[in-house]
């Protein structure tokens, strides 16, 4: 039997026929770029997430470079972000030329909150809060700091549609939240997407002339802006798997649930879910001292496995400039070092689950 870390075929064909309906309309319409879907999805997506207002863009980057576009943040301005996060949410602060300050993560792999406020400095601007892995962020203390230090806080909800945090969406806390649609997410298109949601109409407003050459009518070009684009077909595509987020979700938390209660093996440690929040489980990872190992083990018995994410960013060579060293983020270093992520995704069937959860229970170190 042969595993995947991810089936992204499943999760269409459970849908198909909506989906490929839903194309055709689009396709039939003759309408492609900022039409109706675009607009009913930013209507529908803000109302689900709690939020007044969406904007509808190319990429989940486009919408963090965009984000601090609007928030006035560029050079000589710092922005706190974890160490462990993907690059791209790294991207979008410098991007406008802004300076990240790295934070350590937690044991939930989100940014230590005990460890923002030594970090803030006069040139700091705002916090930048990723919901790592689908889990949301405890954002008490976060707002408590951004008050206190009048700072802005963005929202990087890339893996975390629908997660809670005392029961509020993750992308509704901050100034802006900022989403992904890559076919991989939670809440994937069939291409690139992104979006970001907020409840203030000036930056909505914004964002909406930045998304399409700097222009609010065409030809008359307020500012100089971008290509960034959500396009019909894919909001259509989206508009649709809205519907079943609910569900989706649902299922992958109950894979994960079961992956928590019979994965038992003193070399592999179990993701941890803090009090308040919920996670979307966008990966199951684990923690091992022994990844290559268990990798390799895998391998053997046909399942797939991935690392999130093997090269922080402050240790790319992009972020060389930076001047940060190996050992400037031992906490961050670690779990690049041990973290794996394992097969999960929507319409993973009990037979498969059996496999996984008996090899990770067989592996052992060779002796």
């Amino acid at each position: 039997m042969k595993i995947m870390v991810n089936d992204l075929e499943r999760q269409f064909l459970k849908y198909k026929d909506e989906y490929e309906r839903k194309a055709i309309e689009v396709l039939r319409s003759g309408w492609y770029v900022l039409g109706n879907e675009v607009k009913s999805f930013e209507e529908e997506f803000a109302k689900y997430m709690g939020s007044k207002y969406c904007v509808g863009l190319a990429s989940g980057l486009d919408a963090l470079s965009l984000a601090f576009r609007v928030l006035n943040i560029g050079k000589d301005d710092e922005v706190i972000v974890q160490g462990n996060t993907y690059i791209a949410s790294v991207m979008g602060i410098t991007l406008n030329n802004a300076t990240p300050v790295f934070v350590e993560p937690d044991k939930y792999h989100n940014i230590d909150i005990d460890k923002i406020e030594e970090k803030i400095t006069d040139n700091t601007k705002a916090i930048l809060v990723v919901h790592l892995y689908g889990q949301a962020t405890n954002m008490d203390k976060i707002m408590e700091l951004a008050a206190k230090y009048n700072l802005k806080v963005v929202e990087d909800c890339a893996q975390s549609h629908e997660a809670k945090y005392k029961n509020i969406n993750t992308g509704t806390f901050g100034d802006i939240g900022c989403f992904s649609f890559y076919p991989s997410k939670n809440m994937g298109a069939f291409g690139d997407g992104g979006a970001i949601v907020t409840n203030d109409a000036l930056l909505a407003k914004e964002i909406s002339v930045l998304r399409n050459y700097g222009s609010e009518k065409r030809y008359h070009n307020k500012v100089i802006g971008v290509n960034s684009r959500l396009d019909e077909i894919q909001a259509g595509l989206l508009r649709v798997k809205l519907t079943h987020l609910k569900e989706l979700n649902e299922e992958r938390k109950n894979l994960s649930e079961r992956y928590s209660k019979e994965i038992d093996n003193e070399l592999i440690e179990l993701p941890k879910v803090r009090k308040d929040s919920t996670s979307v489980w966008h990966q199951f990872v684990i923690t091992t001292e022994y990844r290559e190992e268990l990798i390799e083990f895998l391998e053997e018995n046909q399942i797939s496995s991935l690392v999130h994410y093997p090269i922080p960013p402050h240790l790319s060579e992009a972020y060389q400039y930076l001047g940060l060293e190996k050992g400037d983020l031992p906490i961050t270093e670690a779990y690049a070092d041990k973290v794996l992520s394992i097969p999960l995704y929507n319409g993973m069937t009990n037979q498969e689950q059996d496999y996984v959860i008996k090899y990770l229970n067989k592996f052992e170190l060779k002796k």
